[in-house]
């Protein structure tokens, strides 16, 4: 089978775009895996699958998977790249697009400086919806690992995050403790883990370990989960710039009740094909 793709990264968070409103195509879980490979695919930390509404008051289905082949419920960077494809493929004449992922609807707005802003939906902190197996009800949890005790504020965009706040982000073990936070057995579904700086009010730094990725350059969903755990706190204002490896995000929530605001870049990278 022959597949037109079009590769894009947001801050260097990069994936796959797969077309399958104007493509017949066939989505399986080894395809995944070939295309993801960096040695012998075209390689990518996810694929994006935009395909027509499943809904009549969507615009387009948005499917997620990990390199690994799994599909996973969410993805900010992604849903910029995928609205700027959408855009520049004349698929809709919006301005802004509602798409529908497994287990949530999100818009996605272009703004008049070439960014896009995502519209995340309200954040959870509810432990039932990460899920993380726990007695208490409460915002922030203490576990044990092989770094010893570690707080965390667990946070659900659609899809699992677990916040820890650091002293210093560049400092901090992102790659040991992040895979077994990931694998912790108190998370039946895995987790991704945000590592966080507050720098200032209106600043902070994350780098995340990404549940069956690793660490990325960027990761829009651990920005947005990063800033409402830290809004929640009142560590920082409602608008915020997150400070990734890969660039710069702004997030902004007003709290409880109000939907969590995304914005960023998306950046076409080539166009190719591939026989998978």
């Amino acid at each position: 089978m022959l597949v037109d793709f079009t590769k894009m990264h947001g801050l260097g968070n990069d994936f796959v775009v797969i077309d399958a409103v104007t493509q017949n195509i066939r989505i399986h879980r080894k395809m995944i895996q070939q295309i993801a490979d960096r040695h012998e695919g075209i390689g990518c930390d996810q694929i994006l699958i935009i395909q027509p509404p499943s809904k009549p008051d969507i615009d387009f289905d948005y499917r997620i998977f990990n390199s690994n082949g799994a599909e996973v419920q969410q993805c900010g960077n992604g849903a910029r790249c995928i609205a700027r494809f959408i855009r520049d493929r004349k698929l809709s004449g919006k301005k802004t697009f509602r798409l529908k992922t497994i287990n949530r609807i999100i818009s996605v707005s272009a703004n008049k400086d070439g960014s896009l802003s995502v519209d995340m939906g309200h954040p959870s902190f509810d432990a039932q919806s990460i899920p993380f197996e726990t007695n208490h009800d409460r915002d922030s949890h203490i576990i044990e690992s092989t770094h010893g005790e570690v707080e965390i504020s667990l946070v659900s965009m659609g899809n699992p995050h677990a916040v820890i706040f650091t002293d210093n982000v560049l400092e901090a073990p992102v790659s040991s403790l992040g895979e077994e936070l990931e694998r912790y057995a108190r998370f039946p579904e895995k987790v991704n883990v945000g590592f966080v700086e507050v720098i200032d009010r209106h600043n902070i730094k994350l780098r995340v370990f990404e549940r069956d990725v690793g660490e990325t350059n960027a990761c829009g969903s651990g920005a947005c989960a990063a800033a409402a755990a830290a809004i929640r706190k009142s560590l920082i204002n409602q608008d915020v710039a997150v400070h990734l490896q890969g660039g710069k995000l702004h997030v902004s929530w007003r709290g409880e009740g109000y939907p969590l605001i995304m914005s960023g870049p998306a950046v076409t990278s080539f166009h190719g094909r591939i026989i998978v």
